[in-house]
């Protein structure tokens, strides 16, 4: 794979031996357990799996270097306390340090944008792989897309879903039919409006991904409505630091039940990774309850849940469209929030398959898509 990152400038300090990296004018030098466990030896990391022939968690927690030099431009020699001897290569330890680079930042967006720029023809996307790399780019930085020229026959959402990830099968099954009954066992299945809401926020894991496929729509309303969370929640920390503090960090009971199931799970609203900053929401308030707090902070996680709720709806954040047959939207269920207007059903039939995929589908496509190129252009 090409180096993902040129940023890093490597320093080698011979006396006392140290590796150090400067990026955008900050130093950190780089610790000899980093680096051993980082080895780039053929007998110590297996070539095709990239994965260690040896145990690094018995490496000596006391583990030194005792000589650096430079070699060339673009490699080190290393030896450790431990004996181990390496030349390293500067390229790929700068992979290592700017992994994440390889996937396009979340870039929050609000009812401006515009939509066609998120449309991608399916025959192209399926065919063509530096297209569907554009697609996999958007829907990365955007959190949906939407792909037309879809055929409308049973079952097509399931390929569909299997060229972008890897489709995760729940109690409604590998994929579902969404159409106006008055039995179905969720609110979806009726032809009440949806206000925005993540699906399935009581399952755990909650579906990463979701697919709505329409194959038939012969009615005027029934419009699909999206907004990004990452965006209304910006507006949220500015308005109400400590409501958005408690969404975060207070869990929630989420619960589904219906005559042959029962899911209930406790998670925070806000959805945030490792280092804390949002990546999404969940959000239905027709299956969530307040936790159980002092009245003061009730009402103010009410509050914050309230406005939550109130700038979600907003058409400021709304992008809203109708989805004809043979259209599908491919969204990130946390972060991009779905909903419908209400339809009559008397003035025709309008019928959406749908399915969920585990989240980490786009990303494996798209890294895997790089690197094949890379390949080819070494090729080359």
């Amino acid at each position: 794979m090409q180096p993902i990152s040129r940023r890093y400038t490597f320093l080698i300090h011979e006396q006392p031996p140290a590796v150090v990296i400067e990026d955008g004018g900050l130093s950190h030098e780089l610790s000899p357990l980093w680096l051993r466990e980082r080895t780039q030896a053929p007998d110590q990391l297996e070539a095709m799996t990239q994965q260690r022939l040896f145990d690094s968690h018995a490496i000596d927690a006391d583990l030194t270097l005792v000589r650096a030099v430079r070699v060339g431009e673009q490699q080190v020699d290393l030896t450790f306390s431990d004996g181990h001897r390496e030349t390293y290569d500067l390229s790929t330890l700068a992979n290592e340090l700017g992994e994440t680079d390889l996937f396009p930042a979340a870039e929050p967006w609000d009812a401006s944008l515009a939509p066609q720029q998120m449309r991608f023809d399916w025959n192209r996307v399926l065919n063509d792989p530096a297209y569907f790399q554009a697609s996999l780019d958007a829907y990365m930085r955007r959190g949906y897309i939407v792909l037309y020229g879809v055929p409308t026959d049973p079952e097509r959402i399931l390929q569909v879903g299997s060229h972008f990830g890897y489709v995760k099968e729940t109690n409604f099954g590998r994929y579902f039919e969404v159409y106006s009954r008055p039995s179905g066992n969720d609110l979806a299945y009726r032809s009440v409006a949806l206000g925005p809401h993540t699906d399935n926020p009581y399952r755990d894991p909650v579906p990463g991904i979701q697919l709505l496929h329409c194959l038939v729509n012969e009615t005027t309303g029934g419009l699909s409505t999206l907004a990004d969370s990452l965006k209304v929640l910006e507006q949220l920390r500015q308005e109400m630091p400590d409501g958005y503090e408690l969404l975060k960090q207070i869990p929630v009971r989420f619960r589904f039940v219906d005559a042959g199931t029962r899911l209930v799970t406790q998670r925070t609203m806000i959805q945030t990774d490792d280092d804390g900053y949002p990546t999404g929401v969940h959000y239905s308030p027709r299956l969530d309850a307040l936790p159980l707090l002092s009245d003061a902070q009730t009402r103010l996680f009410h509050r914050a849940r309230q406005r939550l709720g109130e700038l979600l709806a907003d058409p400021a954040y709304e992008v809203r469209f109708a989805l004809g047959a043979g259209e599908l939207m491919l969204f990130d269920n946390s972060r991009v929030l779905h909903g419908r207007t209400s339809y009559d059903s008397n003035e025709g039939h309008r019928h959406l398959q749908g399915c969920y995929l585990d989240a980490d589908g786009p990303r494996e496509r798209f890294a895997s898509l790089l690197k094949t190129h890379a390949s080819i252009e070494e090729v080359a």
